[in-house]
């Protein structure tokens, strides 16, 4: 059903979001869609650039946007291998694909081992307002749009729209994060990428003479995940809201009082939380929490989240390897100093950031960028055409980082051996 009169949001990265099927708009207005203008895109990101404060509700916004336009172009040129009747399921997927994201995303995923996507698939199916409004299409629609986030879509068109190697999720966190952080590493020509998109043979494919839009596209991605998404200082606040979650669940499995504790955290660390529950947490709760645990009797998670809160991160040096008998001597080090390794040391190494911007492959699957031959209507996979693509694909590259709270070191900097002092470049 179409809405009476088309509805539009004022975005900086797509100048409108256009809604014009009830549905949309009633997903938007929904309480679990509207939380997450309380959760941050970039997570702690917005330490490191302070401009990174945009939200998971904006980027669901976008790639809704960039997922209509795609269908729009299928539909108008009446490509055959598109069916219209998967015109609403992609759509509601694209909208509402992150819509299980936690506070903080990632890092709280860590510590509790819970991931987005099956909370996502959570809120679509159990008792909620999405659940709801979904419903209202058919009765089994709610598990339509779960099984686009579930890769197990009849149509895996439809799942390659939303997920895959050129999706529209990806295209709008890199255009959307590189204008937020005000770096220009992640621009690219999204229009021409549009315009070359094909729905062929089951999946979304490039027409050849869009080639080099999309290497700009791979290199974009390329350096916004070094220059960005793993950057030291990022990483350093991530550390400290590991080491927050992991002090405040210890505390509470030892029986620990706290002097401020609200309900939906008992059901977060006894891993019995429902959808309902699980919408109560966004990043204000938890800064509340973090504001009130700054006065907790347990001095560590006092600290951890005093440093947090206003921003005292642990000091990173770069080191040219790590291993693990160099971390074992800096864990003894620690100890002889009366520091203790599991809170005022972290080592973060390129196994720990598993990514590589593009991988290719003989046997070409949905997670594979292929061209369409514009004269012989054959598909060729990215990287055997593509000089550039060819040489990035596969690669891996990372540093080796040791964190740890510099106030804290300098002052038993005399325990420390000359070799360490030396390596972490204290003076």
């Amino acid at each position: 059903m179409l809405l009476r009169e088309e509805k539009v949001f004022k975005d900086p990265i797509h100048n409108y979001v256009h809604v014009q099927d009830r549905t949309i708009w009633d997903l938007i207005n929904t309480r679990e869609f509207q939380r997450l203008r309380r959760i941050r895109q970039l997570g702690t990101s917005y330490l490191t650039f302070h401009g990174a404060e945009h939200s998971r509700f904006s980027h669901s916004l976008g790639v809704y946007e960039i997922t209509r336009r795609i269908i729009s172009q299928f539909e108008r040129h009446h490509l055959e291998e598109w069916a219209v009747e998967d015109r609403l399921v992609a759509l509601c997927a694209a909208l509402l694909h992150d819509v299980g994201h936690g506070p903080f995303s990632h890092s709280i995923e860590d510590a509790f081992q819970v991931h987005h996507e099956d909370w996502t698939c959570r809120i679509l199916l159990e008792d909620t307002h999405i659940r709801a409004v979904l419903e209202q299409v058919s009765p089994d629609f709610p598990e339509q749009v779960a099984s686009v986030i579930q890769k197990t879509h009849p149509h895996p068109i439809v799942v390659n729209l939303v997920s895959g190697p050129l999706d529209a999720d990806r295209m709008d966190y890199l255009l959307r994060d590189a204008y937020y952080t005000g770096v220009h590493y992640g621009t690219f020509d999204l229009d021409r990428i549009l315009r070359v998109l094909r729905p062929y043979q089951g999946r979304v494919v490039v027409k050849e003479s869009g080639m080099h839009a999309v290497e700009h596209y791979l290199m974009s991605r390329y350096q916004m995940y070094w220059q960005v998404y793993f950057h030291p200082v990022t990483r350093s606040s991530e550390l400290l809201l590991r080491f927050i979650f992991q002090r405040a669940k210890e505390l509470y499995e030892s029986g620990y009082r706290f002097r401020y504790f609200l309900p939906p955290l008992e059901a977060l660390f006894e891993n019995r939380m429902d959808a309902l529950s699980y919408i109560q947490l966004d990043e204000a709760f938890v800064q509340t929490m973090f504001m009130q645990w700054m006065n907790e009797e347990d001095s560590r998670l006092a600290e951890l989240c005093q440093r947090f809160m206003e921003r005292r991160l642990y000091k990173y040096v770069e080191v040219d390897y790590l291993d693990e008998e160099r971390m074992e001597y800096l864990r003894r080090q620690w100890i002889n100093a009366g520091l203790d390794p599991s809170y005022d040391l972290w080592f973060d190494v390129p196994t720990d950031m598993p990514y590589d911007v593009y991988r290719a492959g003989d046997k070409p699957t949905l997670q594979h960028i292929m061209l369409l031959s514009d004269y012989q209507q054959e598909l060729v996979e990215l990287s055997k055409k593509s000089d550039i693509v060819r040489s990035i694909s596969g690669l891996h590259r990372g540093k080796h980082y040791i964190y740890f709270p510099m106030d804290k070191v300098k002052q038993v900097m005399p325990v420390f051996s000359k070799e360490t002092c030396h390596l972490l470049k204290l003076t």
